[in-house]
């Protein structure tokens, strides 16, 4: 059984810091591939919002995107020998308020992870 767990989120003020995780596990067993065959994104979902993409990284840290609210402040990574993702949060604002997901896909294998909630207020 795959499993995405995330974590590291919680309460930070503005202009804090958050280091999300996403630790994987069951990927060779589920679809014959292991986690580093798969490309791995972080999306949240604000109140009242709709599920949006923040960062994607592809199979190692080559080949990374952003969205444009994010650039310069946020990092994602990957390090494939310990199955796990992150997401560096730096300088949060009110408006990184969310639920932030981790998400691994490879054709059509497609995981997502239960969520952890961020919330920057003073």
């Amino acid at each position: 059984q795959v499993q995405l767990v995330e974590s590291g989120g919680g309460l930070v003020q503005p202009g804090g810091s958050l280091r999300l995780s996403c630790a994987a596990s069951g990927f060779r067993a589920a679809s014959g591939f292991t986690f580093n065959a798969y490309g791995m994104s972080w999306y949240r979902q604000a109140p009242g919002k709709e599920r949006e993409l923040v960062a994607i990284v592809g199979t190692d840290d080559s080949i990374t995107y952003y969205e444009d609210s994010v650039k310069g402040r946020f990092t994602i990574s990957r390090d494939n020998a310990k199955n796990t993702g992150y997401l560096q949060m730096n300088s949060l604002r009110p408006e990184d308020t969310a639920v932030y997901y981790c998400r691994a896909h490879l054709g059509t294998f497609d995981y997502w992870g239960q969520g952890t909630q961020v919330t920057v207020s003073s």
